[in-house]
């Protein structure tokens, strides 16, 4: 009886302890791009997340000058995405190249992962990119 007992109250301690693997990865971090080219840090502002550059290429920098953005560093790419609480995050992704706002989606597939997908119309004409999570901020 008292092994019964001891076996219940660690089955119950077991139930009780969160999986941290049945958790919903958090988009906050940082990540680079597909390209290799940018770095955006995500992060929450107010109750929404949204996503900084914080580091460029050459390359990304002047064809972000040619898009109009003048300091394509310091830059909010990520505005105002909200999440649905099933893993999906809606908001408007800003592309400095053509200076232009599209609305889009955040997903996360997996922890080191960030699948963000900007649509033109609606569901239409849409574009999806694959980032990396990334533990520092690329040098040069």
């Amino acid at each position: 009886m008292r092994a019964m007992r001891r076996w219940l109250a660690i089955l119950a301690a077991a139930l009780a302890v969160p999986a941290g693997a049945a958790e919903a990865p958090q988009p906050a971090g940082l990540w680079l791009s597909p390209h290799s080219d940018v770095a955006v840090r995500t992060a929450p502002c107010g109750n929404r997340l949204c996503g900084w550059v914080v580091w460029a290429s050459a390359t990304a920098q002047a064809d972000a000058r040619a898009g109009g953005t003048d300091r394509l560093i310091g830059t909010e790419l990520l505005e105002d995405y909200t999440t649905d609480g099933r893993g999906t995050w809606s908001g408007t992704v800003f592309v400095p190249d053509m200076g232009r706002r599209f609305s889009s989606r955040i997903e996360q597939p997996s922890v080191d992962r960030l699948q963000i997908r900007g649509c033109l119309l609606g569901e239409m004409l849409c574009r999806t990119q694959m980032w990396t999570r990334i533990a520092q901020v690329p040098r040069g």
